[in-house]
């Protein structure tokens, strides 16, 4: 089984929405634990583009804010229910998700 990290910038106010996203397309699960979540405050910068609908900011003003790092990991084959879980609930247009593999002896 090949397992994946998860990435989620996220404004701080729905980081329960994002975690509990999460465990809802099973991810979060290690060992006989689940829910798993790191999250800390990180800063962000981002550029409106013209056609885009931001969450935060205006259409052609660079932006720089106050957002969470979510990270959590789940099985590859939970990756696609995983993405689109996290996209129903984050609030961003384009939500960054990445998902990373995990080397795993």
């Amino acid at each position: 089984m090949s397992r994946l990290k998860i990435e989620i910038a996220v404004p701080e106010s729905h980081v329960e929405q994002v975690v509990d996203a999460l465990h809802a397309a099973g991810a979060g699960r290690v060992g006989t634990y689940a829910r798993c979540a790191s999250v800390w405050r990180t800063s962000g910068t981002w550029l409106p583009l013209p056609g885009s609908d931001p969450y935060d900011g205006e259409v052609g003003v660079v932006q720089r804010g106050d957002e969470c790092k979510v990270e959590s990991v789940c099985d590859r084959e939970q990756a696609r229910a995983v993405l689109e879980a996290v996209r129903a609930a984050h609030p961003y247009e384009e939500p960054v998700v990445h998902f990373l593999p995990l080397y795993e002896p």
